[in-house]
């Protein structure tokens, strides 16, 4: 890069009394590149529509307008340098400095566009975890920011080996300072890479009050939307410190329900078991290849008890209880055909007479 600043420096070397004729070129100079640049970008992509690739699109935009923008300042760095020299006491040694302040900028800038529109087209396709791709887009960001940081140091003269050395000491020093942030941080990273949870899904944990939607998981909090729809900022270092527990993932939802009998009824019990357990096996939304239990199973003190247990094929909240409730009703009906009832408590007095004397 130092070779490529000499080489343009003495190549645009004019003389001073002829300075705003040299500026006025430059200008037109950058122009024509300007002009040639646009020229060159609409056949890219032209070229690129063509292809069934969508990366060669990204990279494309990616690059056009931080190229545009090297064009239009690369030169006026020039330009800026001829004014200069007309006046004595300023001073154009910084301006190798600029130069390569821009080129570097243009290519972080370049980086960084690019990244996000990768990171676009990702999430477009359903098959890709979004906490996953927010995750490697952050990372890939953090690392073109630090080379591009690096690079301008070392551009304007600092020593990196110094600068390590004290990055060294100083990263133990703010380390022990900013523990609660570093560990926050880490904790962000496991749940990126460990997965146990994702944006949209619905966590809750029996070790803390904490119930609802997931809707960012930043690098230091995670960000929940309970139930009555109020935001939940939680600390990325709790997670490493509690069970949490993802309903989302659930594979199916359970039905649990104990059903009583009258005591009048007991002649029917077992007829009514099993019309109940061939209902269940038949239900187009029961899963039937799951656990599916229909037992009596014992004496309560007002009624005979009946035991159903089984999943729904479903997983959806609102579905599930359509599904249940339909189940429900099917039983009472099935109850009803075999000219039983429900039980509901009840309590018998007994009442002794006394004897009359």
């Amino acid at each position: 890069m130092t070779r490529f600043l000499d080489w343009w420096n003495t190549l645009l070397e004019f003389k001073d009394h002829d300075w705003a004729q040299n500026i006025i070129v430059i200008t037109l100079f950058s122009a024509f590149l300007w002009l040639s640049w646009r020229v060159i970008i609409k056949r890219l992509h032209h070229i690129a529509a063509k292809t069934q690739l969508p990366w060669d699109d990204a990279v494309i935009t990616a690059i056009s307008a931080p190229v545009t923008l090297v064009i239009w300042l690369w030169p006026a760095t020039a330009s800026l340098k001829i004014l200069l020299s007309t006046q004595t006491h300023f001073s154009s040694t910084w301006l190798p400095e600029l130069q390569v302040f821009i080129l570097i900028w243009g290519f972080i800038w370049s980086a960084l566009r690019l990244t996000s529109l990768i990171e676009k087209q990702f999430l477009t396709n359903p098959k890709h975890d979004e906490t996953t791709v927010l995750a490697l887009g952050k990372v890939v960001r953090l690392i073109f920011i630090t080379l591009g940081v690096l690079s301008l140091m070392q551009g304007v003269g600092l020593s990196l080996s110094g600068l390590l050395t004290f990055g060294g000491v100083g990263g133990l020093v703010v380390g022990l300072a900013a523990k609660d942030l570093l560990s926050n941080f880490f904790g962000g990273m496991m749940i990126y890479f460990d997965r146990p949870f994702k944006v949209g899904d619905w966590i809750r944990s029996p070790d803390r009050s904490l119930e609802g939607t997931v809707e960012r998981i930043g690098w230091r909090m995670t960000v929940i939307r309970t139930f009555d729809k109020r935001p939940l900022y939680v600390p990325n270092s709790v997670f490493s410190n509690i069970v949490v527990e993802n309903p989302s993932r659930m594979l199916n939802r359970r039905i649990k329900e104990d059903i009583g009998i009258r005591y009048d009824d007991i002649h029917s019990i077992e007829r009514i078991v099993d019309e109940i357990k061939t209902m269940l096996q038949e239900h187009n939304d029961i899963d039937s290849n799951q656990t599916l239990i229909v037992n009596f199973n014992g004496f309560g003190p007002s009624s005979l008890d009946l035991l159903v247990y089984t999943f729904t094929k479903t997983v959806n909240w609102i579905e599930y209880h359509k599904v249940k409730q339909d189940v429900l009703i099917k039983i009472g009906d099935i109850i009803a055909q075999n000219n039983a009832e429900i039980a509901f408590p009840t309590q018998t007095l007994k009442v002794e007479q006394i004897p009359s004397e």
